[in-house]
């Protein structure tokens, strides 16, 4: 299979920079897939499982919200937060949950219960990947 450049960036580090066969996103509206001369296309993504193909090895991380560019077998992808799927740490995934629940149930302004609803999202994500990661999926 033909193969294009791939960049993954999250705000503090380079994650991935190499070649791959295929890439899915979680975009905005459902999964996106991406493969060799894909036509150039912006993509808002959401929170959840980039995976790609290197070297016939499947490839996973677990990210924030972000966008991808492609454009001339060129993907940059730009993300709040990237980690592999056995780096992330349940405990404190539970505890962030367990925060954000707190916080909701009690009385607050609209832009802190976005937010508290936003910190939730992100906790149980997090431990739902960790989970299909342990499961093997």
């Amino acid at each position: 299979m033909a193969e294009f450049n791939l960049k993954i960036y999250a705000t503090d580090k380079v994650i991935y920079d190499g070649k791959c066969t295929s890439l899915v996103l979680p975009s905005t509206d459902g999964e996106y897939a991406i493969l060799h001369n894909h036509e150039s296309v912006l993509v808002a993504l959401a929170m959840g499982e980039i995976r790609f193909i290197e070297n016939d090895e499947k490839k996973t991380f677990f990210t924030g919200a972000g966008f991808c560019y492609f454009n001339n077998n060129d993907a940059v992808v730009f993300v709040d937060t990237a980690e592999l799927p056995e780096e992330i740490d349940e405990r404190r995934a539970r505890e962030a949950k367990e925060r954000a629940e707190e916080r909701l149930r009690q009385k607050q302004s609209k832009h802190d219960f976005y937010t508290s609803q936003a910190a939730l999202s992100r906790a149980m994500s997090r431990m739902q990947e960790a989970a299909r990661h342990k499961r093997g999926i």
